[in-house]
């Protein structure tokens, strides 16, 4: 009889752990906020609103995937923001597939739209259409940190846009006196 309650009883307790961590979805209520913040940020972008950040990002968080390196605090973020964003027209953000837990958001996406002036490698008017995996760490339904990963053909494109041109080379002739 008591190997039957055992079984019984351990039985319910798996059960109940089972139907009450979780809510649908499989995603506990912490990445399921993670990772609701996360799409916020991307519709972000498409909106060129970045006034509502702060719900979203810590004020201390860093970015490591700037241009010239590490983005540090949430006002810098938005400022760095507006500033690649003035150059797209039409962004679009896709999520193609986004893992998430109470710690991280993982999020590849695909992201198009236009240029509207020559950079990074792009003309003016030109459509651009490339993905990227996003990592983000989250402490306190909040990002503090972020990453982004690239296609290395998108990268190199843009990176030899940003190449400062060639010194030029000495003259290593030399003139014969008379």
């Amino acid at each position: 009889m008591k190997k039957h309650l055992t079984i019984v009883a351990s039985a319910a307790i798996w059960c109940f752990a089972a139907c009450t961590s979780k809510p649908e979805g499989g995603l506990s209520a912490a990445a399921q906020k993670n990772l609701d913040a996360n799409d916020s940020v991307a519709k972000c972008f498409e909106t060129k609103n970045f006034s509502k950040l702060g719900d979203y990002i810590a004020t201390d968080a860093v970015d490591h995937s700037g241009e010239h390196g590490d983005i540090k605090g949430l006002d810098s973020m938005k400022a760095a923001f507006e500033k690649e964003m003035a150059g797209v027209d039409n962004m679009k953000s896709d999520l193609v597939k986004a893992l998430a837990d109470s710690d991280y958001v993982m999020a590849w996406y695909r992201f198009s739209g236009t240029w509207k002036k020559a950079e990074m490698g792009h003309k003016a008017g030109e459509p651009f259409d490339f993905k990227s995996l996003e990592v983000s760490r989250f402490k306190d339904g909040k990002a503090v940190e972020h990453w982004a990963l690239m296609e290395p053909k998108d990268v190199m494109q843009m990176m030899s846009a940003m190449q400062p041109p060639a010194a030029p080379m000495a003259d290593t002739t030399k003139k014969k006196k008379k």
